[in-house]
C-alpha cells in the first residue's frame, strides 16, 4: 500500500487539547471486523465486550519529563532540547533533538535553569535535528535524575497548544505506568481509572503487562510512499515470563486476549512462537507493521485515533482492514470524537 492513502482531512477543533474529567469517560467508538457494524459507546462500556479470564495486555512504560529549555553560550539563544534515550549512564551521554538545530554544532555548551544549574555539551551529530550531548554532572545519579525532573517539563505532543500544567503530570501517565524509559504516553491506556480497572478485575478479567519504551520513532514522519521501504526507529521492549504464562494460558483455552494499545501490539508482535504463542524476550524493535499483515496474539486492539499518515494509523488499518478503519475515521469526524492523545478510544473487536 501506498502513504498518500492514508490521508484525511482533520478540522482542527477535533484535536483534544485537555483530557476528559475523568479517565473512563471518554467516549469509545466499537468497531466489529467481522459483521462490519460501528456502534458508539463509552470508555467504561468496555466491560460489555470481555468477560471472565479473558486479557487485557497494557504497556506499563512510564513518561519522564523529556522536554527542556536552554540557553546557548555566548548568545544566549534559547534552545529546546528533547530527551530521548540516555546512552550510556556513568558518562550521562544522551540522545537528544534540538530545535533550531541549526544553531547547534559540535563542541557547543547548553546551560538549562535559571542559574545554570545544568550544563551540557553537544559531542556528535547523529541526524539533522539529532544530537549526542554529555551532561556534565560530577554529583550522584539520584540528584541527576532529580535535576532532570525538575529542569524537565512533561512531553505533550506538539499539536497540544498549550503549556503543560500540573495536572499533565498525572493524566499524561497511565495509572498503571511503572518502568521509566517513555518520551510519549501509551496512550490508549490512559482510558483505564484505577476503579475501572478493579472492576475489570472484578469480573475475571486480567492483566499482563509488557513494557515498550515509546520514542520518537512511533510518531517519526513516514517519508516514502513504498510502506515497505520505511524504516522504524528501534525502541526498547521486555516481556517476561509471567506476562507471557497470563497470556498464553487465555489462548489456550479460548479466551480473548486485548492489546491496549499499538505500542502493546508491537511489543507482543516482535516475540511470538511458531504456535503464535507469546515468548519472553527483551531488546529492541523496529517492526513496522502495515497491511498486509497476519496478526499472531492479540485478537482484539484498543487505540486512540491517529494522525494522518502516521505508522499508528497504519497498523491499525492492518488490523481493522484499510476500509473499514477509514470508514470509521470518518465517522468518527462527523460524529465530532476527539483526536490523539488526550482524544477518545478506538476498540476493534
Amino acid at each position: 500500500m501506498k502513504l498518500s492513502q492514508f490521508k484525511f482531512d482533520l478540522p482542527l477543533n477535533l484535536i483534544a487539547q485537555n483530557p476528559t474529567k475523568r479517565r473512563e469517560d471518554s467516549r469509545m467508538m466499537v468497531v466489529d471486523r467481522k459483521t462490519g457494524n460501528i456502534e458508539n459507546r463509552y470508555f467504561r462500556d468496555i466491560l460489555d465486550y470481555y468477560d471472565d479470564k479473558d486479557v487485557f495486555v497494557v504497556n506499563n512504560t512510564k513518561v519522564f519529563p523529556a522536554r527542556m529549555y536552554g540557553r546557548k553560550e555566548k548568545t544566549g539563544a534559547k534552545i529546546e532540547v528533547f530527551l530521548l534515550r540516555e546512552l550510556n549512564k556513568p558518562n550521562r551521554l544522551w540522545d537528544v533533538i534540538v530545535d533550531p538545530a541549526r544553531k547547534i554544532r559540535v563542541g557547543n555548551k547548553l546551560y538549562f535553569g535559571e542559574n545554570d544549574e545544568l550544563v551540557a555539551e553537544v559531542i556528535d551529530n547523529t541526524t539533522s535535528r539529532g544530537r549526542t550531548i554529555r551532561f556534565l554532572w560530577e554529583d550522584d545519579e539520584e540528584s541527576f535524575k532529580k535535576m532532570l525532573e525538575f529542569l524537565g517539563e512533561t512531553p505533550l505532543p506538539k499539536y497540544i497548544k498549550r503549556k503543560p500544567d500540573e495536572e499533565d503530570k498525572e493524566r499524561y501517565q497511565t495509572v498503571y505506568a511503572k518502568h521509566e524509559g517513555a518520551v510519549a504516553a501509551p496512550t490508549a491506556g490512559l482510558h483505564f481509572s484505577k476503579e475501572l480497572i478493579k472492576r475489570c478485575e472484578i469480573k475475571g478479567i486480567r492483566f499482563s503487562e509488557v513494557t515498550l519504551h515509546t520514542g520518537l520513532g512511533t510518531f517519526r514522519p513516514i517519508e516514502v510512499e513504498d510502506l515497505s521501504k520505511h524504516k522504524m526507529d528501534a525502541e526498547y521492549y521486555r516481556i517476561d515470563e509471567s506476562a507471557c504464562k497470563i497470556v498464553n494460558k487465555a489462548k489456550e483455552t479460548g479466551h480473548r486476549i486485548c492489546s491496549i494499545g499499538t505500542t502493546t501490539m508491537r511489543a507482543m508482535e516482535s516475540s511470538f512462537t511458531a504456535q503464535k504463542l507469546l515468548k519472553p524476550s527483551e531488546g529492541w524493535t523496529n517492526t513496522f507493521i502495515h497491511p498486509p499483515y497476519d496478526f499472531n496474539v492479540a485478537d482484539s486492539l484498543v487505540t486512540n485515533f491517529h494522525l494522518p499518515k502516521t505508522s499508528l494509523l497504519i497498523m491499525t488499518c492492518a488490523f481493522a482492514g484499510y476500509d473499514l478503519t477509514m470508514e470509521a475515521y470518518k465517522r468518527a469526524i462527523k460524529d465530532k470524537y476527539r483526536f490523539f492523545s488526550y482524544g477518545d478510544a478506538l476498540l476493534i473487536l
